[in-house]
């Protein structure tokens, strides 16, 4: 088979993801309306940024996790690596204009280096992903502590002011940035070579290697652009907080963060469908969810199972339309 008809066969049906991504953000928007009811303090500027920009964190990670889904594979490292470089950042960021360019370049390196780490086991060592990343994850968090036994440090107030201000007032820099990422990185990779290739592995990966296609670097690359993410976040956290800190916990729930919001932003978790831009509607609704139940006093102990019931349901939703189809090759005829 030619790579102009398996082209043809596993482009995404881009005009159903249009509408889906139109469909969650009339969910978000309504979301939002009960919280505004809710609280009369919700339209103010400073309430709007914040919510936004930790909107924002989750869905940095969910975008790279994005690229790793589509090839039916997963990264539970995204977390440990948004830690680890959390910790660095609060070591390098700080000094001259040069010293910081450099430190921003490492703390991004090292993401990109983790991500790679983790495409060389799943592609050449050919270990299951959620093996090789939960493996990994605890190297990640290992090296985290190494650097920030205890929580502290020291960064440039001035860089973190820049990256954390906002735009006209609103607008969070950090989600500014977030739409630079998805215009500039995701939809240049969805309509390449690598990005057809990604969607033809998720869908039917021995289809893909028959028709010649570049499976391996596709994965390799997938792997890569999630750990280069999970840096972007690990600056942004380090922006946010002024400090560094290996915390188990917090890498965790960055991880299951990411994975709530590209299962509630339409991606299957089976591989093969998808886009970065429902993933980020995805992580603004489930930090909205998170707002609501916050907002109507849920007891804490019982909003973990609220949330689990509620990603069930956007699990079984999405798997009606999958289970109908005799071939996963027909969602992209």
């Amino acid at each position: 088979m030619s790579l102009d008809t398996t082209e043809t066969k596993v482009a995404p049906k881009r005009g159903m993801s249009i509408l889906f991504s139109l469909t969650l953000l009339g969910l978000l928007l309504f979301l939002w309306l009960l919280l505004a009811f809710s609280t009369n303090s919700f339209w103010t500027p400073n309430n709007i940024s914040n919510l936004l920009r930790q909107g924002a964190m989750t869905a940095i990670l969910a975008v790279g996790q994005t690229f790793v889904i589509i090839t039916a594979g997963i990264d539970l490292s995204v977390g440990m690596i948004l830690t680890l470089t959390n910790c660095l950042a609060s070591w390098v960021l700080a000094g001259t204009g040069f010293e910081l360019a450099f430190g921003v370049m490492g703390v991004l390196g090292a993401g990109l280096l983790c991500g790679m780490l983790n495409g060389l086991i799943v592609v050449f060592g050919r270990l299951q992903p959620i093996v090789a990343t939960i493996a990994t994850s605890a190297i990640f968090y290992g090296l985290a502590l190494l650097l920030r036994p205890t929580p502290g440090g020291s960064i440039n107030e001035d860089l973190a002011d820049f990256f954390t201000s906002k735009l006209f007032g609103l607008v969070p820099a950090s989600l500014a940035f977030l739409a630079l990422v998805v215009l500039l990185v995701w939809i240049p990779y969805s309509r390449s070579v690598l990005g057809r290739t990604a969607y033809a592995i998720g869908s039917a990966e021995q289809a893909a290697y028959m028709s010649s296609m570049p499976v391996r670097k596709a994965k390799f690359a997938a792997y890569a652009i999630s750990g280069f993410m999970a840096g972007i976040g690990g600056l942004y956290l380090t922006f946010f907080s002024y400090t560094g800190e290996a915390a188990l916990a917090s890498g965790n729930a960055y991880t299951l963060f990411s994975i709530a919001a590209i299962v509630l932003g339409g991606v299957s978790l089976a591989g093969g469908r998808g886009s970065a831009i429902g993933a980020v509607f995805g992580a603004l609704a489930f930090r909205a969810i998170g707002d609501l139940l916050f907002v109507f006093d849920l007891d804490p102990l019982w909003q973990p199972l609220f949330q689990g019931v509620v990603l069930i349901l956007a699990i079984a939703i999405g798997s009606i339309g999958f289970a109908r189809v005799r071939n996963r090759l027909e969602w992209f005829q």
